[in-house]
């Protein structure tokens, strides 16, 4: 991997990551057709960025929170509560399947076949089943299982997540609230689990150039997306979702 390409999978981390069409999936796709690969050392970099990029949109929000558990708010320790319980379902999928999913499932069907689910969902989000239904327990749960049905390549965590809370009526910010702020505890567990798989670091002003290209995109793409989502215009996703999965499906079965 030469600077070039450090950049440009950092920049398509970036923007994918919190867009709602799917890091991973694209990450197949230039694998696929430009035989660019990353190792598992990069791999980890990004997860470190994508956590950057989260500490900086939501640091308030994140600030609130630790005051309001410092405080003994039932309001946040209840929120609080909710988070753990969500990134349950990950948790485990991510231990005890992760590496069974990768070896399996990184081919561009899988992906093409991920993002018409990761579309069905975006669309969905615009027609919640309540109209109006706080975060609580199960919808925190079912939450969660989104998330750990985005491991796939081609499903999108965010777009999953979100749309999930939409569809489930939770109000649109506390939706976007808690979707992004269980990324946290799900990226530090994918960097811990992935660091068993790292033996040294090398090329480290390649490592550093492709993360920061990947907190510069991802930082404007988060934005976009909650301007997007605060526009409802969410479901617009699933055009390119589908659009996209279409395209690999021609591919792959020419």
């Amino acid at each position: 991997m030469n600077f070039l390409h450090a950049i440009l999978l950092g920049i398509v981390q970036g923007i994918t990551e919190w867009l709602p069409i799917s890091s991973s999936g694209h990450l197949v796709i230039f694998q696929h057709f430009f035989n660019i690969t990353q190792p598992v050392i990069f791999d980890l970099f990004l997860h470190l960025g994508s956590l950057i990029v989260i500490l900086i949109v939501f640091r308030k929000d994140i600030q609130l929170l630790i005051k309001g558990i410092l405080r003994r708010n039932p309001n946040y320790i209840r929120f609080l509560i909710y988070l753990v319980i969500a990134s349950i379902p990950i948790a485990l999928v991510g231990y005890f399947l992760n590496d069974l999913i990768k070896s399996i499932f990184v081919d561009i069907k899988t992906v093409a076949f991920s993002l018409l689910i990761t579309a069905f969902f975006l669309f969905m989000s615009k027609y919640p089943i309540k109209k109006t239904n706080n975060l609580n327990f199960l919808n925190s749960f079912i939450i969660g299982i989104s998330q750990a049905i985005a491991i796939l390549p081609g499903a999108s965590r965010s777009g999953l997540t979100i749309s999930t809370g939409l569809i489930q009526g939770v109000k649109k910010r506390e939706t976007v609230r808690f979707a992004f702020l269980m990324f946290i505890p799900a990226i530090i567990g994918a960097t811990l689990f992935e660091l068993r798989n790292i033996s040294q670091i090398t090329n480290i002003p390649i490592l550093l150039i492709g993360t920061l290209a990947a907190i510069i995109s991802g930082i404007l793409s988060l934005k976009l997306l909650l301007f997007v989502i605060k526009k409802n215009k969410l479901r617009y996703f699933s055009y390119y979702c589908l659009a996209l999965a279409v395209f690999l499906l021609i591919i792959a079965y020419i």
